[in-house]
């Protein structure tokens, strides 16, 4: 028996470069409810991005934020469920590696803020007005006043993978680092299965009462502890290897419930 369904957004609910959930998935959402059901965005975005995304039902659904990193129950605001926060000195670190890389920006994410250091004029507007963050422009990485659940890395002229190869592998042994999406790179301490863990807890539901959708590779944490886990035919062939049950759209596999 399904009793929570957890989507990744870009890629999955939204294809690359979209803004607007379909109305057909806020319609699946609500006979969902009806049902017993419940719905959970689960994305690299912070809380405010996909409170605006998912507007019609902000205030009904839990949102697994930042890659698992901040986990909020329904509500408004909700309440924090769950949040992993990583070591100050290391993320500053790492963010100033970022910083420094030709090519390469970074964004520090704080519970339900962003906070930029911008050597160039596309990733404030990009962040604020097409992903709809709350936005603070700092001076540089030290300034940060909040705990750091996420460091990023936006890459708009390399592919995120080959990012992470450029930085010091120990970021990567010391953070889950994870592609999350065309020109997004993710560090954090938590994972998407750390922030499904976290809230199935919090609401007395199994993990093997679970669908999950994703398609990248910062979903697989996700798929890979789901009952029951999709992955999109666009994904990546190295996780289609791994993940056999797949479609196409999401609103065609919840309406079989």
């Amino acid at each position: 028996m399904i009793r929570l369904v957890a989507s990744d957004i870009d890629g999955t609910l939204l294809p690359y470069g979209e803004s607007a959930i379909p109305a057909e998935i806020f319609e699946e959402i609500g006979r969902l409810e009806q049902k017993g059901i419940l719905f959970c965005p689960a994305s690299g975005r912070q809380y405010t991005s996909l409170r605006k995304l998912f507007a019609p039902v902000a205030d009904r659904v839990p949102f697994l934020c930042e890659n698992g990193a901040v986990v909020y129950g329904p509500g408004s605001p909700g309440p924090v469920l769950g949040k992993t926060a990583m070591d100050r000195e290391a993320a500053l670190a790492l963010a100033r590696e970022i910083h420094a890389r030709p090519g390469l920006e970074a964004l520090i994410s704080g519970a339900n803020t962003s906070y930029l250091c911008p050597k160039g004029a596309d990733i404030a507007p990009l962040v604020r007005d097409f992903v709809g963050n709350n936005t603070v422009v700092l001076g540089r990485p030290e300034e940060m006043p909040e705990d750091i659940v996420k460091v990023s890395a936006y890459c708009p002229g390399i592919r995120p993978a080959d990012a992470l190869a450029q930085l010091d592998p120990r970021w990567g042994q010391a953070f889950q680092a994870a592609v999350a999406g065309e020109v997004w790179l993710d560090f954090t301490l938590a994972d998407k299965g750390r922030g499904l863990t976290q809230l199935c807890a919090a609401l007395g539901i199994g993990l093997d009462e679970v669908m999950a959708f994703g398609d990248n590779f910062n979903d697989v944490p996700m798929l890979s502890i789901a009952g029951r886990p999709y992955l999109m035919e666009n994904a990546a062939p190295a996780l289609k290897a791994r993940f056999p049950v797949r479609c196409g759209r999401v609103a065609d596999v919840l309406r079989t419930l």
